[in-house]
């Protein structure tokens, strides 16, 4: 199993970021999945999650801005962002895990199987 993300940059806040994790290895859309980040000096956070059967949960932080999705055709899991704040800036990280409900996976403190190496997203004032 590889994930690679993409789509990380500087904008200047109420900007936008698409991110992409392309996922290798397995069929995306029979692994739960999501997106986590950290901000440097913070504790690693949660921010969406799709589960296998297609259940979608975002942290409230994000929620009505941040927009999940998973192309099967492309085996790729995307993360619209907009309006985003310096708060959002964090190394952004794609996970999978071949349990189905990657919010399970969160609540019980289990840290994902797969990672990827992380993109950076830097939200100027």
């Amino acid at each position: 199993v590889h994930l690679v993300e993409s789509g990380g940059g500087s904008v200047q806040s109420g900007g936008s970021l698409r991110l992409a994790c392309f996922a290798s290895g397995y069929t995306a859309r029979t692994y739960s999945m999501g997106w986590f980040r950290q901000a440097p000096g913070k504790e690693r956070e949660g921010v969406a999650f799709i589960d296998d059967d297609g259940t979608i949960k975002y942290v409230e932080s994000v929620k009505g801005r941040f927009t999940l999705s998973l192309d099967n055709a492309k085996n790729t899991l995307y993360l619209q962002m907009d309006r985003l704040t310096p708060d959002d800036t964090a190394m952004y990280y794609c996970a999978a895990d071949p349990r189905p409900s990657m919010t399970t996976v969160q609540a019980l403190g289990v840290t994902p199987m797969f990672w990827g190496q992380g993109t950076q997203v830097t939200v100027s004032s």
